[in-house]
């Protein structure tokens, strides 16, 4: 969601914040800003705190500072921010940064603040007038209020942070501070930059993996004292919190677009590359079975599981839909998928004998975070099925599968959803063995699914052609669109509509096929698209009858189907074929098509497919 960025060295400031930021803007946004501590001009140094601000993309921001061109910035600390709008609407006084009325503080907040309305009312009566209709501004009030008792950087902002109920992470800048940023997290993550004679603060290692990959992940509770030589952290208590210096990948550097037009279009090119990565050492295909070290659970271990249970959001959580019903197939041992913002709100039971595995991306989704914690409260087992390293779930967590697939910068998921699956298919194989499957057929799915990622590579090339044209024919003019599908290829269908709606806008659903009768039926006209996922599985016959179905009714059938499958072809107006694998895993093949389908129609309506409008790459509110 918001972004942040901070600075302290002798670089220009200015361009460190900007190139950040626009790091940060895969994340969604929709206004943007900067602050400093000082600057300099053709009068000598200032120890003012300069700002800009802007709604927009950063490029408006740029504008705005290049009014001033004879203002610089070299060596001064520095903060930045990508807002996603909550309290009050997309203006330029809702952008971040926010100070106090005599501008002696200025902070960037991510999170939501319970208490403000209180706060707000309380500082109004004490003669604070506020600029904006956010949350965030009590922030830099209710600092600047205790620094004016005596207190210093460090000591007002604990002060404050002891006042505010709710989720935050700040960077905070104070005119004549020197070189001095504040850092504090509580429920929405902040990471410091360690580098050499320069720290960095940010939101996500990707907006400073450019200039170091030493880094220190904050917990919530941690406020930080960041200047250009030194990084000291302390607890909310006042007592020392002593962070490990972590390095991070290389694979979180700096992602280029090379020959493609969006990040979208290059990461649904890059999933070969990412299912291999997510594959990579963990099948056993001799064995017939897979290692997921990181999991911590021993063959007893997974013998004697009373359930698994998976809890995400979104596109994960149709990922978590698949490989539960693998899951399930494969282990005959019972798995449920739970929406995370559902899931506390019905007081669940906690299976203490089962596990609790969390999907998510960027490892930061809000609602997936405190479903771990009251999991944990209640004893129950939790892991984590993650993409950003060192990321909030992965650290509760302690146990779980990185999956590898680099970073993502669309806010539209396509690789990692695959490499989500790539994660739970060998999960779902690696428990049956350890129950009642025989090594014959753990080596028949093994090879099956290493050969997955060589499938892909050889049908892109059909996939992208077919895709544009089906695209520009049904899609794009469309005004409603109906994704079906049964058992593992219903959450394909999910995700396709998903992924069109989230990046083209055009109004789809997706059903369960077997469900189409008891209400979508009636949407369905003469000439409507209809997206029906039909793989040679045990479903297939029951899933050709709703073709035939819809067919009478006069839409248009697009079918995915296996290759050779005359009678689909026969059925559909348009139809894109997969190659054949074992059922389990024909959601890997299925998907992409609807994938590239979105995406094209989204070039052709010309949405801007990296940064669709509402959105954000990491949830980290409710």
């Amino acid at each position: 969601m918001c972004g942040i960025i901070g600075y302290t060295g002798g670089r220009d400031t200015k361009d460190v914040l900007l190139d950040g930021l626009k790091r940060l803007e895969y994340r969604g946004y929709d206004s943007a800003g900067v602050a400093f501590n000082g600057y300099i001009d053709n009068d000598g140094a200032h120890e003012e705190i300069y700002w800009a601000k802007s709604t927009g993309r950063i490029a408006r921001l740029e504008n705005v500072m290049a009014k001033t061109p004879w203002i610089t910035f070299q060596g001064a600390a520095g903060i930045g921010h990508t807002r996603w709008a909550t309290h009050g609407g997309v203006t330029h006084e809702n952008a971040h940064p926010h100070t106090d009325n005599l501008h002696d503080v200025a902070v960037v907040h991510n999170g939501i603040i319970d208490n403000a309305d209180a706060l707000r009312k309380k500082l109004t009566e004490e003669g604070c007038v506020f600029q904006s209709e956010t949350d965030s501004e009590v922030i830099p009030h209710l600092i600047a209020s205790f620094r004016r008792q005596g207190l210093n950087e460090i000591g007002a902002v604990r002060k404050a942070l002891s006042l505010l109920r709710g989720t935050y992470g700040i960077a905070v800048i104070f005119r004549g501070g020197a070189d001095l940023i504040v850092a504090a997290r509580n429920g929405s993550p902040i990471v410091i930059g360690v580098g050499n004679g320069e720290n960095f603060v940010a939101s996500d290692v990707q907006a400073i993996a450019k200039y170091t990959n030493r880094v220190i992940y904050l917990e919530d509770g941690d406020i930080a004292a960041v200047t250009r030589y030194a990084v000291d952290v302390v607890r909310q208590s006042g007592d020392p919190a002593n962070p490990n210096i972590e390095s991070i990948d290389d694979i979180y550097a700096v992602e280029e677009l090379g020959s493609f037009s969006s990040f979208m279009e290059k990461e649904i090119a890059e999933q070969p590359l990412s299912i291999s990565r997510c594959f990579g050492g963990r099948i056993m295909a001799e064995d017939g079975n897979c290692k997921l070290g990181g999991m911590n659970l021993s063959p007893a271990d997974l013998a004697t599981l009373s359930s698994v249970n998976i809890i995400a959001c979104g596109t994960s959580y149709h990922a978590g839909l698949i490989g539960a019903a693998v899951i399930e197939k494969l282990a005959r041992i019972p798995c449920r998928v739970e929406i995370a913002s559902e899931f506390l709100g019905r007081s669940p039971i906690i299976d203490r004998k089962g596990i609790y595995v969390a999907i998510s991306q960027s490892g930061e989704t809000y609602d997936t975070i405190e479903c771990i914690k009251e999991i944990q409260l209640k004893g129950g087992r939790t892991f984590g099925i993650v993409n950003v390293v060192g990321s909030t779930i992965a650290r509760l967590c302690g146990s779980g599968v990185y999956i590898h697939a680099g970073p993502e910068i669309a806010v539209a998921s396509t690789k990692a959803f695959t490499s989500q699956l790539a994660a739970l298919m060998m999960f779902a194989v690696n428990i049956s063995r350890c129950r009642d499957m025989t090594a014959n057929i753990g080596r028949i799915l093994c090879h099956d699914l290493k050969s997955i990622p060589t499938k892909i590579s050889g049908y892109m090339p059909l996939w992208s052609n077919t895709t544009k044209d089906i695209a520009r024919k049904y899609i794009k003019d469309a005004k409603y669109v109906l994704f079906l599908g049964r058992g593992v290829s219903y959450p394909v269908a999910l995700e396709g509509a998903l992924k069109l709606k989230e990046i083209s806008y055009v109004p789809c659903e997706a059903y369960a096929a077997g469900e189409m009768k008891h209400g979508p039926i009636a949407m369905i006209d003469k000439g409507t698209p209809v997206i029906v996922i039909c793989p040679n599985d045990n479903q297939r016959t029951a899933t050709i009858s709703n073709i035939r179905e819809v067919k009478a009714r006069g839409a248009k059938v697009i079918a995915i189907h296996e290759d050779g499958d005359e009678e689909v072809v026969r059925l559909s107006d348009e139809s894109i074929t997969i190659p054949h694998t074992i059922e389990h895993f024909s959601p890997f093949l299925s998907v992409i098509p609807l994938q590239l389908i979105s995406y094209h129609a989204a070039v052709l309506l010309g949405r801007d497919v990296d940064k669709p409008r509402n959105l954000a790459k990491a949830v980290t509110v409710k």
